[in-house]
């Protein structure tokens, strides 16, 4: 696959990950939009005049190259959203990443559970965060988090702990040490799981970046477990993305008097499930022990993984945000009934859709 041509067209400015992919729905690589003439770039809703200019320019790709040659150099790897090992959930969020940078090895994306919570923890809130994350571990269960001070932190600690691989999602670039005392934990982390940023290399944790890192923590979850959080905390933008993506809310009971706990507190009395003790997650997210503490995974378990075409991408996306009706998916896409037709009944054989009564497509 032609990388720098991807880093490339989401380098151009103006190209989010929406536009980026009816760009390549409608051109199927990112090496064809760049040749594409400026009159076949104005037929896909939202490229301006601007935009195009700026596909055509040379500044992007020169930025390419060089980003080609940090990743190598890095030994970062690289994953788009057709690759089979991308994680599906994230079709589920709206704005998937086009690109992931990775620095690690892969866990199983099923089933996660994110782990977040205050910077400035009591020691009672890491204690919790912790053993929570260890006990979860322990139970095949991926610990999702964002490797910050406090909370995050805990809970990157207790999933190693219990054997068990976590996945720690940046704001910033996979080879920037943010925070830098988390160095030796990120290494740590890269050799039983991963870590992943859909930020360019050498991008700094800048404060606009870890509202939508938030909403990658919270996608690649089946629950979002909030641990200690002041009132207007990020962890809090979490689990509003977590409500919106459809995800379980869950929050550990702290001190009335104390300011660290007023959100969470405050998340549990909104009606996020109270957790005290690791069953109450593993139910939430329906992950049944079996005699031997391995989760005997429910229905909704993820399919095999496949790579896929940008218009399957899109389909499968349609889809996963909830049961579509054939004509729906033919209408959202503008393709022809045919198209659409072949590439649902593509997704079916790859065992990721199936058909309902009706003409209606689910995931299976």
């Amino acid at each position: 696959m032609d990388y720098c041509s991807w880093i490339a067209l989401r380098a151009v400015e103006g190209i989010g990950p929406v536009l980026f992919r009816r760009l390549l729905e409608r051109f199927e690589t990112p090496g064809h939009v760049f040749s594409a003439a400026p009159g076949a770039l104005a037929t896909v809703r939202g490229v301006t005049p601007q935009i195009a200019e700026a596909i055509a320019a040379p500044a992007c790709r020169r930025f390419a190259e060089a980003e080609c040659r940090r990743i190598e150099a890095a030994g970062v790897r690289l994953l788009t959203f057709l690759d089979a090992d991308y994680p599906r959930r994230l079709f589920e969020i709206g704005d998937p990443p086009p690109l992931l940078y990775l620095r690690g090895t892969f866990p199983p994306w099923e089933p996660a559970v994110a782990v977040v919570g205050s910077r400035r923890a009591t020691r009672e809130g890491l204690k919790a965060a912790e053993r929570l994350s260890s006990e979860l571990a322990s139970n095949g269960v991926l610990v999702v988090s964002g490797l910050a001070r406090g909370i995050d932190t805990a809970a990157h600690r207790g999933a190693l702990a219990g054997g068990g691989a976590t996945v720690a999602v940046l704001g910033c670039g996979v080879d920037v040490d943010y925070p830098p005392e988390n160095r030796q934990l990120a290494e740590q982390i890269s050799g039983n799981g991963c870590i992943i940023s859909e930020f360019p290399m050498v991008t700094q944790p800048l404060a606009e970046h870890f509202p939508r890192r938030n909403r990658i923590i919270s996608g690649l979850s089946r629950g979002v477990l909030v641990v200690e959080a002041v009132e207007k905390s990020g962890s809090l933008i979490t689990a509003r993305y977590a409500l919106d993506q459809g995800r379980e809310v869950l929050a550990v009971p702290g001190a009335i008097s104390s300011a660290a706990c007023r959100g969470s507190n405050r998340l549990i009395k909104d009606g996020a499930q109270l957790v005290d003790c690791v069953e109450d997650i593993l139910h939430a997210v329906r992950v049944v022990r079996s005699e031997h503490a391995l989760p005997l995974l429910d229905r909704h378990a993820p399919p095999l993984r496949c790579s896929l075409t940008p218009r399957e991408a899109a389909v499968y996306e349609l889809v996963a945000q909830g049961p579509r009706h054939l004509d729906e998916i033919t209408q959202a896409l503008e393709l022809t009934p045919g198209e659409v037709s072949a590439m649902v009944l593509g997704l079916e054989l790859k065992g990721m859709l199936q058909q309902l009564p009706g003409s209606y497509y689910s995931l299976p």
